[in-house]
């Protein structure tokens, strides 16, 4: 007697229904702590950007620590991220984001007040190579961004690489176009921030 198929796609058929139930369920589950992590991992890197410490890695700290020193607020469909310390504004903050080697390189830098420093970049996501372009979220790369003088710029160009006249970063060895792709969109995004700052009177919005 040849056998119904019936039993093998009735058995096929409620097994994709209890596993699509299971991961619909640790889907909806999750998705809070996902949400937080997520968001969690953008605090981290404003407030490195900002050079705000943390006492530790811990979450919850990283978090109470952001909404201590950190406002959002939009100004011309512009996210700007202000940081203040003891009830002074100390910087402003924003997006940066450009094409490297393997794709599109995101983050945020930070300028002081007066728009006269740069006072830390840090990235959000990359596809760049690791232990070349990947190099960039190492932080002797990052840490080179503190305290650059804005004002010394040659025709908009803020970040010159060493050993060019003017040169304030040493550029990643063996990784000639990350490094080249990280310095162009930095230097094209903090004109236009700063122009954007001019243009609305930033400082006069806080």
């Amino acid at each position: 007697m040849k056998k119904s198929i019936g039993y093998p796609v009735f058995f096929m058929v409620i097994v994709t229904v209890v596993f699509s139930s299971i991961l619909a369920f640790l889907n909806y589950s999750t998705a809070d702590r996902i949400d937080f992590n997520q968001n969690n991992k953008i605090r981290r890197k404003l407030l490195y950007a900002f050079n705000i410490q943390t006492e530790n890695e811990d979450p919850q700290a990283i978090e109470d620590k952001y909404n201590e020193n950190i406002t959002e607020k939009k100004i011309n469909n512009k996210t700007i991220y202000t940081a203040e310390e003891n009830g002074n504004i100390i910087g402003y903050a924003f997006p940066i984001e450009g094409s490297a080697l393997w794709g599109t390189v995101k983050g945020f830098a930070a300028i002081s007040k007066d728009f006269k420093t740069l006072l830390g970049i840090d990235f959000v996501s990359h596809s760049e190579t690791p232990g070349l372009g990947g190099r960039i979220d190492e932080s002797w790369f990052k840490e080179q961004f503190r305290g650059i003088n804005l004002e010394s710029s040659q025709e908009g160009k803020y970040i010159i690489y060493n050993p060019k006249p003017g040169g304030n970063v040493d550029a990643i060895s063996g990784a000639t176009l990350t490094s080249d792709s990280v310095r162009e969109f930095l230097n094209v995004d903090i004109e236009d921030f700063l122009s954007f700052a001019k243009e609305v009177n930033l400082d006069g919005q806080y």
